[in-house]
């Protein structure tokens, strides 16, 4: 992992095209020890989405003084050259990621579910489920309806008519996605749920169960 200093931190942090996580901390500070493994593993997962640098605060005072950095670990978070969000203590690498994730570079047609959920609230979207019909009879999201995603590109005029935008999901998101960006490649752009069920189950929101 990367560690920047004073002297190359415009150009590594602040001029960075991606969005930066940056780590104050300093070789004798025992929370920082305990957090590496985790902010490897958080830098290897966001590799081509996000950079992750450490910043020593013995050999940076004054970039640290002007941060305002006042214990240490500290993580900071810069989008396009400024900082938009930070925490200090020696954070889990779900708890760095919270951090980060709004500010992360997101697949055409990807919508959070915290995102959906006041739109399907106010009927603005609906929630198509392209999972096996014995998977949506036992559990679906409210006001899904069921569409197998073998089936989607055959009724896609299907899809056009139904009372409001359709949102896609699948159990983790990573097949609606993959058929999002083959349709938008198509001339058919289609939005989908970033996570698919296990997100939205993550996040605390409601499921319909039959």
């Amino acid at each position: 992992m990367q560690e920047v200093s004073e002297r190359d931190f415009v150009n590594e942090v602040m001029r960075s095209k991606l969005p930066v996580l940056v780590e104050f901390g300093a070789e004798w500070c025992g929370p920082c020890k305990v957090v590496a493994p985790e902010l490897r593993a958080l830098a290897m997962e966001l590799e081509g989405k996000a950079k992750v640098v450490t910043v020593d605060i013995d050999r940076s005072p004054v970039l640290a003084k002007e941060l305002g950095v006042q214990a240490v670990p500290t993580f900071v978070v810069f989008d396009k050259g400024r900082p938009v969000g930070a925490q200090s203590g020696a954070l889990k690498k779900a708890q760095l990621l919270a951090i980060i994730e709004p500010f992360l570079p997101r697949p055409a047609g990807a919508l959070k579910p915290q995102e959906v959920a006041p739109l399907v609230a106010r009927k603005q979207v609906v929630l198509v489920d392209t999972r096996d019909q014995a998977v949506f009879n036992r559990v679906h999201l409210p006001g899904a309806v069921h569409m197998p995603i073998e089936e989607i590109e055959s009724r896609l005029a299907e899809l056009q008519m139904l009372q409001a935008a359709p949102v896609l999901y699948c159990r983790s998101g990573e097949q609606t996605k993959d058929l999002a960006a083959k349709l938008a490649a198509d001339g058919m752009p289609i939005s989908y749920l970033d996570g698919g069920v296990l997100s939205w189950e993550a996040a605390g929101l409601p499921v319909e169960r039959p």
